[in-house]
Formats: structure tokens, C-alpha cells, sequence
């Protein structure tokens, strides 16, 4: 089982092809590595491809250190290091794309392309993020988790996505691999995101999101088209928060754009 050390944990990882150009991709909270398989078949032909699991996440361990985006990054740039890839395209969706922006700011000399899916700028950008946290602070969010069995709580977890019900049962049965104190620490995460300096990103960026993403994200794309200079957005048809697997085929395609401008 290939791992490697990423400060106190080991941290599980799939490497794909021989090529010099590498694409790292990161999944969501609750996910793993798995969910970019429809990208790892498709773009093993012409680029080396990263998948690994997150901390607390699937194969990979976890810790007792308090969750952060930033850790999260850390991680990632370890991983990097111990498998000597450089200047890669990353690609990050959901709790994903928060960490491939942290990763962006502080590790972006070794950064050659970035994509960001369905994913946030800060856990309180605009005043609908604010009253939502303020209705379910990080306390109560807690404490619903612990109240609730495994099964109910994840199937909370996507009541209020639009997507197809395959791809929510899958996600659904990911969650249900994941520890449950896990999943709370990486809650604090998300709830401790808060807005970074993008203008400091210079690499092509793509900001991608299904259209039928929840209202309260596209806020979050507009703020990272405005901040990154060198950035697009595209909007995903058919698809809602894993726009990667609910459509595929369009996805793979803008990525391709992507590497392109990044190459």
C-alpha cells in the first residue's frame, strides 16, 4: 500500500503514468481518493496523475492536532516533496479547492496550474454565509453530528445537494467509511477557512461549478474570478457540487483547456 510520511501521519496515495507533467488531485470532506476516477482514466494517457486520501480521510491517518486548511496543505506539499514531483496542476474541489488555495499561497513556487470546483473563498463571505453560521455554529454542528447515528447524519450531510441519487448514494457510503471524530475535526476546518490573498496567484486558473450548485456558492467563484487576474469561470451543465462525476465528459474537456494554458 504506497503511503508516505506527511508530518505526524501517513498519508495514502495513487500514482498514475510516466509522464513529467503531473496533475494532483484533491477530493472534498468525506470523500477520498476515489471520487476522481472518471479523471484518473481519462488523463493517465498523457499526464502523471495524483490522487491520495486526506488526513483523517479513508487509508490515510489521522491525528489529534486541530484541522486547518493549512494543514491540509502542508500535507500536500510533503507528499509532493517525498515523491519529487514538481510544478504541478492542481486540482482541488469542495474542502479540496480550499486547500489547493492555501496550498497556492504558500507553496506557489512549485505551482504550474490551479482549478477550483465548487468550493469557497472563507466560511462567511457574504451575509447569507454569515447567518448560516451564525444558525448553525460550529458547537451545534457538533453536536448534531455526535446525536445523530452515522447513517442519518450522512445522509443529512447531501439532503440539500441536487444531484443525481447514484452519485449521492455514492458519497453517502464514502462518508459512512470516515470516523466520525474525524469528520467533526474537519468540520473545524471548514469553519475556520478564511479568505487568502488570491491576488498573489499568477498561474492559469480555472473556477469551475456545476449549474445547479447551491445559490450561495457562485458568490465564492465571482469573488476568485475578481481576485486571480490570470483566472476563467466555467459553469458545468448537468451538474451540481461533484460536477467531476456528474459530468464527466465536460469537466475532463475544460480541464484539458487548462492544461494547455498552464503547460
Amino acid at each position: 500500500m504506497p503511503l508516505a510520511q506527511t508530518g505526524s501521519i501517513q498519508t495514502y496515495y495513487e500514482l498514475y503514468g510516466d509522464s513529467d507533467d503531473t496533475i494532483v488531485f484533491i477530493h472534498g470532506a468525506g470523500a477520498s481518493h476515489d471520487m476522481w476516477s472518471p479523471q484518473v482514466d481519462y488523463f493517465t494517457k498523457t499526464h502523471r496523475v495524483l490522487t491520495y486520501d486526506l488526513r483523517g480521510h479513508q487509508q490515510s491517518e489521522g491525528s489529534d492536532d486541530i484541522y486547518t486548511c493549512q494543514l491540509f496543505a502542508d500535507d500536500l506539499h510533503q507528499l509532493l516533496e517525498h515523491l519529487e514531483i514538481e510544478n504541478p496542476v492542481i486540482v482541488g474541489l469542495s474542502l479540496g479547492g480550499m486547500i489547493a488555495q492555501e496550498y497556492a499561497i504558500k507553496y506557489h513556487s512549485n505551482l504550474s496550474g490551479l482549478v477550483l470546483c465548487d468550493t469557497a473563498v472563507a466560511s462567511a463571505l457574504t451575509l447569507s454565509d454569515k447567518l448560516t453560521k451564525a444558525i448553525y455554529p460550529k458547537s451545534l454542528l457538533k453536536w448534531t453530528i455526535n446525536r445523530m447515528s452515522d447513517e442519518r447524519y450522512a445522509e443529512w450531510s447531501f439532503k440539500y445537494f441536487e444531484m443525481d441519487d447514484e452519485i449521492r448514494d455514492y458519497l453517502i457510503q464514502e462518508q459512512l467509511k470516515m470516523k466520525k471524530e474525524e469528520l467533526i475535526k474537519v468540520m473545524d476546518a471548514i469553519y475556520s477557512f478564511k479568505l487568502l490573498p488570491l491576488k498573489t496567484i499568477k498561474v492559469p486558473t480555472l473556477v469551475v461549478l456545476g449549474e445547479n450548485e447551491r445559490k450561495a456558492v457562485f458568490p465564492h467563484a465571482d469573488k476568485m474570478i475578481e481576485l486571480i487576474e490570470n483566472s476563467r469561470k466555467v459553469i458545468v451543465p448537468k451538474a451540481g457540487h461533484v460536477s467531476n462525476l456528474e459530468n464527466p465528459e465536460f469537466f475532463n474537456r475544460e480541464l484539458e483547456k487548462l492544461l494547455q494554458e498552464a503547460s
